[in-house]
């Protein structure tokens, strides 16, 4: 209950912050929104570019746990992952609130969490994350991007989306690794204090999801 509740009171903070403390909006944050969104990244400063890009992997990377841990839940996943496409953390939050802890898998693999279980996704999103980290330090400004952040609110709110998104990933961490036989504790801790490429690390080595049948065949075996 005290999690449920921790998590539901972070979201509305959070909420309160964005709209209430966060700075101003600016007057052309909905074109540099569309430019970002069509490539049109000449005059924006690559460390946005960067960030924005970042903010598109973080959701394949929870999709890629949340699908299977939605399993077994009384509250689906997939409306949650789904939003998270679109608004970060904000979606995500409500989900952490009301899932309960889930360890094991239920049922067999669909297409849609096969490809989600796949390493090669983990390896594609992580040769896509540092494709954009070397494109912001090729061409970023670190200096401007920070004046950016603590002037703009759609720039500030993305870059704590972004540090919310790393700090909640160890919260489902645990039963996803449960549910694949992985007791190591080096890889837990890793993954879940290092953002970003620590779960993007994890995606690529973690073994398949442990299926009912596969999972009784190891404990018989």
């Amino acid at each position: 209950m005290e999690k449920k509740l921790g998590f539901g009171l972070l979201w509305l903070g959070f909420i309160a912050y964005a709209f209430l403390l966060a700075p101003p909006d600016h007057p052309d944050t909905l074109a540099l929104i569309q430019k970002l969104a069509l490539g049109q990244w000449d005059g924006i400063n690559a460390w946005v570019v960067t960030l924005f890009n970042l903010m598109g992997i973080w959701p394949f990377i929870y999709a890629c746990v949340l699908f299977a841990d939605g399993r077994g839940q009384k509250v689906r996943a997939w409306p949650f992952a789904l939003l998270s496409f679109g608004i970060g953390a904000f979606g995500l939050l409500p989900y952490f609130a009301l899932r309960e802890s889930n360890p094991s898998f239920m049922g067999e693999k669909d297409r849609l969490i096969k490809l989600l279980d796949s390493r090669w996704l983990g390896i594609l999103l992580t040769s896509a994350a540092i494709a954009l980290i070397f494109y912001g330090f090729r061409f970023g400004n670190l200096v401007d991007f920070a004046q950016q952040w603590r002037t703009s609110r759609f720039i500030h709110v993305m870059g704590l989306d972004f540090c919310l998104l790393s700090l909640m990933f160890g919260w489902i961490l645990g039963d996803d690794m449960s549910r694949r036989g992985l007791e190591d504790s080096q890889l837990f801790v890793l993954a879940s204090t290092i953002p970003l490429f620590g779960p993007l690390v994890y995606l690529c080595i973690r073994p398949p999801i442990l299926e009912p049948d596969t999972a009784e065949v190891q404990v018989g075996g």
